[in-house]
């Protein structure tokens, strides 16, 4: 429903001005329902993207002979995704919500889908991060027997975590665009590039605090990556959509994806040149971090606002139809 505001001729031509256009819906409630997601999801978001960056790291320090990246990287990866399923059950509820959706495999439902990834990941990465303890135990005994598997067996384990880990980084991005809240279904083509953006920047982050200069060549090459493909996707969804990227740019979402930029652009820029300060690198891995979590939150809060405003499903559904009018005519 909406209201006219312009320019319009009154008696002896004079201009009348009118207000502009408000867009307003039955009995004073928004057209769409804002979602229901608490800013436990958005923590979830995070959480996620930060294991898959950071079994990828493990994975990179493990092919490379590098320890230091590989260990930060599993305990990360377990410590990020433990955190992951806390936020998504206490989102849902109860945890048996969480057991039910085991109970079938919907293809075509991003969520079942994530549920799986998740539940395949989360083993992996546990078994990963246990045998980092392997140096620590006992040589002899069933200890020692332990002590001589769990190397191999967290070797398979952590290559298993990062062949997930990619699928982990970008279905949320896939399950907001599923939605109908108008900004991040519009964004369907950029939401997955953002968040695999971000992951790849949390993971090298973590190998810039914890890894030594001389280990930590894979994790700046990564945090490269990463920022070119966060920043490519933040830059589209504030440009490319028309209105639907205006929710992206103000209020809180604005502030938020505008300090995720800077933040990830002096994070890299101090990864490069601290390639040989411990403490600078150490700076520039909580940064990206920071930015990771600044971008995850950021792209949250401009869906929310754009379900709440009716002008951002009513001027897009107008603009459609006119458009295929003027086709059919």
């Amino acid at each position: 429903m909406t209201r006219g505001r312009g320019r319009r001729r009154g008696r002896g031509g004079e201009e009348l001005t009118v207000p502009e256009a408000e867009f307003t819906s039955y009995y004073g409630r928004p057209i769409l329902k804002p979602p229901v997601w608490r800013w436990d999801i958005a923590a979830y978001l995070f959480t996620g993207g930060l294991a898959a960056g950071s079994s990828l790291l493990a994975a990179g320090g493990q092919l490379t002979g590098r320890p230091a990246l590989r260990r930060a990287g599993r305990v990360t990866a377990l410590g990020a995704v433990t955190a992951s399923a806390y936020f998504l059950i206490h989102d849902l509820g109860r945890p048996a919500r969480f057991h039910h959706m085991l109970r079938v495999a919907k293809p075509t439902s991003p969520m079942s889908v994530g549920t799986w990834i998740l539940t395949a990941f989360g083993p992996a990465a546990g078994v990963a991060a246990i045998a980092e303890a392997a140096p620590w135990l006992p040589e002899r005994g069933v200890s020692g027997l332990a002590r001589r598997v769990l190397p191999p067996v967290g070797h398979a384990a952590g290559l298993a975590a990062a062949a997930t880990a990619p699928a982990l980084a970008t279905y949320t991005g896939v399950l907001l665009a599923g939605t109908a809240v108008p900004s991040w279904h519009e964004a369907y083509p950029e939401l997955p590039v953002i968040f695999a953006g971000s992951a790849l920047a949390s993971g090298a982050g973590v190998g810039l605090i914890a890894a030594p200069c001389a280990q930590a060549g894979p994790a700046r090459r990564m945090a490269v990556a990463g920022a070119a493909l966060e920043l490519f996707g933040s830059h589209s969804v504030e440009t490319r959509m028309g209105l639907l990227s205006e929710p992206y740019r103000i209020g809180t979402a604005g502030r938020l994806l505008r300090a995720g930029r800077a933040l990830t652009a002096v994070g890299v820029v101090g990864a490069l040149v601290g390639r040989r300060s411990r403490a600078l690198s150490a700076l520039s891995g909580g940064l990206l971090l920071a930015a990771s979590v600044a971008t995850r939150f950021g792209i949250f809060h401009g869906g929310v606002a754009s379900a709440k405003d009716p002008k951002y499903t009513v001027v897009p559904q107008r603009e459609r139809l006119r458009r295929r009018e003027a086709g059919e005519g």
